[in-house]
């Protein structure tokens, strides 16, 4: 069967009766990981319990496919229902599990996780089967990261001011398990503060990579053609131990960003509606600056300034360049070209 988004945390907190395999799978690890901990913990409660617990590797099942039958009627010592792990999934394995899901042994519940797959192979097999299921996981984002942002902050005790909302907003959702270490240090840092409420101050203090604010920096300086605070984003950016490749990238999303939003206000959209309707959703404080910029770039000139980019990148990616001048040289020009240079 395959478990809608909307049923997957319910579905991983209690599986139905007569289930005996689940596969969690997508590109958000983390969520991933925690569901599949949600999985083994209605079966065993003890997660470190090695004699209901048996953990397997896709390594293990190519070089032995016996051992997951093997496992999964293996009786505990001391009784009670079986867990059987299995990381690092792939297609590799669509039929060994395709056979144990039509003709399945013992009582175990069998968990597999995977990274993201396409909808073939080892999630066809699964969702397929009656006594087997698929649950995606998908990276969090829009109202329902905002929702995880709430509820792990409220159990600590803690509201969240609408503007520290949207920054966090931003800033998280990549990662379930790292979303949830972020949210863990603000808790810490807020502390038992009066009134117990996370403000901006404190968000823009502990949340975020300082490597990714950099880039957001360097992006809106250059479109702007603030060739002053370009120079020292860059700076920093290099101090921070950022590459060329990675610079120039950020940069061309940004410009992207701005070709997308220049077409949406062109078909009659406010600038403002334009920029909330982007996904992932623009810092608030970024808004009004990526809308103007979004304004005032002519389409002729982003498509030559990403073409310039796109340049500068295949030159560094050559043997021997000199990659940090060639991505500054080509920053500032397309910088000392920006309709709004300052």
């Amino acid at each position: 069967m395959k478990v809608q988004p909307r049923e997957a945390e319910a579905f991983c907190a209690k599986p139905p009766e007569g289930m005996v395999a689940v596969l969690v799978y997508g590109p958000d690890g983390g969520l991933v990981r925690e569901r599949a901990a949600a999985l083994r913990a209605s079966v065993v409660a003890d997660g470190d319990d090695p004699f209901r617990i048996a953990e397997l590797t896709a390594d293990d099942l190519k070089k032995d496919p016996a051992l997951l039958r093997d496992e999964a009627q293996a009786i505990a010592f001391g009784g009670g229902r079986r867990v059987v792990k299995v990381r690092d999934a792939g297609d590799a394995l669509a039929k060994l599990f395709g056979d144990f899901l039509k003709e399945p042994a013992g009582d175990a519940l069998v968990v597999v996780e995977a990274g993201d797959l396409a909808p073939r192979g080892l999630r066809k097999a699964f969702e397929g089967a009656k006594s087997g299921a698929a649950v995606a996981c998908y990276r969090d984002e829009g109202e329902g990261l905002k929702s995880l942002i709430r509820q792990h902050l409220s159990g600590a005790g803690l509201q969240v001011a609408p503007d520290a909302l949207e920054f966090l907003a931003a800033r998280l959702g990549g990662d379930r398990r790292l979303t949830r270490q972020e949210l863990d240090k603000l808790v810490l840092y807020v502390g038992a503060a009066d009134p117990p409420k996370v403000e901006m101050e404190a968000a823009e203090a502990v949340i975020g990579d300082t490597a990714e604010r950099t880039l957001d920096d360097l992006a809106l300086a250059v479109g702007a053609g603030d060739l002053a605070a370009a120079l020292r984003d860059l700076a920093r950016a290099w101090a921070e131990g950022a590459n060329a490749i990675t610079l120039l990238r950020a940069v061309s999303r940004h410009l992207q960003r701005l070709h997308l939003l220049s077409g949406e206000i062109a078909k009659g959209k406010r600038p403002d509606e334009a920029v909330r309707s982007l996904r992932p959703p623009v810092f608030w404080k970024h808004r009004s600056a990526l809308a103007a910029q979004a304004r005032s770039w002519p389409g002729q000139r982003l498509g030559w300034a990403l073409g310039r980019l796109l340049e500068a990148e295949a030159a560094c990616k050559q043997t021997g360049a000199p990659a940090q001048l060639l991505a500054e040289r080509a920053l500032l020009e397309v910088a000392a070209r920006a309709p709004r240079r300052r």
